[in-house]
């Protein structure tokens, strides 16, 4: 079972969530009020499910507020389909979307993949120079100090981490780390990649090479 964040200023929304989420055994603990939030243990939880369009603090602002304090996964519940408002989201440091109205089924299953990625056992770490990825934490460290990285930045980068040198495209790391087809298109893997890149950057360390018209690859 998982403790769930449900945000929305519909309480009828958040009641459809929790009944969706019940049948799997998840508790959804809902707030109709973002700035209730800013103030709130994100520690508690395993998942945050976040409307977009809200009034006073819209969903873009209160996941640029929140995420520094939660790395856990982010999933934005909005009615805006535009290719760049997902991309702002994922620039934002969410992990994914859910389009309004939901399918039932499409929301377990995306709650269900999110959970299994952050729960899943690993058994080695990786090291590449003054960069190191710990496997069994599921953290990347440069130099000792810890990189933080979001989840969706961290499986990227450990993906193209274990097969280095090899050049995967944005189609094949979108299905490889999500594990799903996606509405949204792969400029949304280059939103995450550049971010994570500018974070490793930022700690001394450039691993991920641009392969141009091709892809990406982790440098050994």
């Amino acid at each position: 079972m998982a403790r769930i964040l449900g945000i929305d200023d519909e309480r009828a929304i958040l009641d459809a969530l929790a009944r969706v989420l019940a049948r799997e055994g998840h508790d959804l603990v809902k707030k109709t009020d973002p700035t209730e939030v800013l103030g709130m243990d994100l520690a508690r939880f395993d998942l945050i499910l976040c409307d977009v369009m809200m009034p006073g603090i819209d969903g873009f602002e209160l996941v640029r507020q929140i995420r520094p304090r939660f790395d856990g996964p982010i999933v934005f519940l909005t009615a805006r389909v535009a290719e760049e408002d997902a991309v702002t989201g994922y620039g934002l440091g969410a992990d994914d979307y859910v389009r309004k109205p939901f399918s039932a089924a499409e929301l377990r299953a995306k709650v269900a993949a999110h959970l299994r990625r952050e729960r899943r056992e690993h058994a080695h770490a990786l090291a590449f120079g003054n960069v190191r990825l710990n496997l069994t934490s599921c953290e990347l460290s440069v130099d000792g100090r810890r990189v933080p990285l979001t989840p969706t930045e961290y499986e990227i980068c450990a993906f193209l981490a274990k097969r280095p040198g090899q050049v995967f495209s944005r189609s094949q790391i979108r299905k490889a780390v999500l594990g799903w087809e996606r509405e949204a298109d792969d400029a949304a893997i280059s939103m995450q990649i550049s971010r994570a890149r500018k974070k490793l950057a930022a700690a001394g360390a450039d691993p991920i090479a641009t392969v141009w018209g091709m892809g990406y690859k982790w440098q050994p």
